[in-house]
């Protein structure tokens, strides 16, 4: 018995969710694993806290006030490099940003990585010499940017290496004050609303400069392919892609068909509606794909396939109802600002952190649905940021002191 439609599609938004889910429990480990009751919370002095350092002895007025204004520099600084990546981008500065790019990953996997790792041996008192520790950072970093960058390597890989990325920003991002943390939060989310969907937003022009060049984005992104090998059935479909800059993230919907494939193993030309020029080049919400002049690798999976539907016109009918195009594509900031949501509510007690992961997760589906209906560049931040801030507040203010009442008193519910 085949597949259905909305099963197939249920893979793929498991295949995003997984990472993600992955992301935000591996945070809430390290949360825990570098908290210790006996040391008080170290705070990182970062571009997210400039203007005003927390003080537990200052007034909530106090701590309000300094922390939106953390949050207004801290956006006003994205914005400005956002701007800054439109306009090396307007000129053609592609190598540049991609170096610039490979240079962050390389930071983060090294030096933030590093001092996690160096963290992790201090308080679990593993006995690893320098040397080592060198030799194994230095070959974790190095195999970590090939993996993002090169091509030829196992998807699997990558996505493992760009769920670290994600892991190691977000771990590093709990460390704020929490007053400045919740504030950064909302501000991020709203600014992703604008960045994307406004007509001058900075990550707009960039998609839409990338969409009239037929050129691929310089950024980091987790790309939900299955590994399994490619396929050749009568007609092939792929769901959504989207891109997202490291700063703020967003989720974009493209619709590419893929018709009339021949069955012959040497024929490797696709008809691609949207999505590339006739030169082979690959499509900017694509990452890492060539048509017509490369070969097709395992790599590059159907996401959804049509087999068995009937012929070429009633697949692609089928396929543009749904929205059916390739793989979805989730922003590396996704992964991390909703870990750091987790993660600061890990910091309360599990009761917070569970509500926080069901409403990020509950969020994520919900933009999802909403790409496969708007089909365009939709940001995924704010609906996820708003329920996961909405459910912290609330079982942290109402559902905990109900919960805990009831169970001291021996009451059932």
């Amino acid at each position: 018995m085949e597949p259905s439609v909305l099963e197939c599609l249920g893979v793929e938004i498991i295949g995003v969710m997984s990472p993600v889910s992955i992301c935000m429990f591996l945070v809430v480990l390290l949360v825990y694993a570098l908290s210790s009751p006996s040391s008080s919370a170290a705070t990182i002095t970062t571009a997210a806290n400039l203007v005003y350092a927390e003080n537990p002895t200052d007034s909530p007025a106090e701590k309000f006030e300094g922390a939106l204004l953390n949050a207004v520099v801290f956006v006003g600084l994205i914005a400005i490099v956002t701007f800054l990546l439109v306009l090396l981008y307007y000129y053609n500065c592609t190598a540049f940003l991609r170096h610039y790019t490979r240079f962050s990953a390389f930071f983060v996997l090294a030096s933030m990585g590093g001092s996690i790792l160096l963290s992790l041996l201090q308080r679990f008192s593993i006995p690893l010499d320098a040397v080592t520790s060198l030799l194994l950072l230095f070959n974790f970093t190095v195999v970590g940017v090939l993996s993002v960058f090169a091509g030829g390597i196992p998807i699997i890989l990558r996505q493992a290496y760009m769920v670290c990325l994600g892991i190691i920003v977000a771990a590093w991002f709990t460390k704020l004050p929490e007053w400045t943390t919740w504030t950064l939060l909302v501000a991020l989310a709203l600014y992703d609303l604008v960045a994307v969907l406004a007509p001058g937003g900075p990550l707009k022009l960039l998609v839409d400069l990338a969409s009239t060049r037929n050129e691929e984005l310089p950024a980091l992104v987790y790309e939900a392919r299955p590994t399994v090998a490619t396929r050749t059935p009568a007609a092939l479909g792929f769901i959504v892609a989207g891109v997202s800059d490291s700063e703020a993230s967003r989720i974009e919907l493209q619709v590419v068909s893929r018709d009339n494939v021949s069955n012959n193993d040497d024929e490797d030309d696709i008809d691609v509606n949207h999505g590339r020029s006739d030169e082979g080049e690959s499509s900017p919400l694509v990452g890492g794909m060539r048509f017509g002049e490369d070969v097709i690798n395992e790599e590059m999976s159907p996401l959804v396939e049509m087999s068995g539907i009937g012929d070429g016109e009633e697949a692609e009918r089928v396929m543009r109802e749904i929205g059916g195009e390739r793989g979805i594509k989730l922003g590396l900031g996704d992964f991390v600002f909703y870990s750091v949501l987790v993660g600061r509510a890990a910091m309360y007690d599990l009761m917070t952190v569970y509500a926080c992961y069901l409403a990020i997760i509950s969020g994520l589906g919900c933009t999802l649905i909403l790409l496969s209906v708007c089909r365009q560049a939709l940001p995924a931040l704010p609906i996820s940021i708003a329920l996961g801030v909405l459910f912290y507040f609330l079982t942290r203010l109402l559902m905990e002191p109900f919960i805990v009442g009831t169970a001291t008193n021996l009451m059932m519910f």
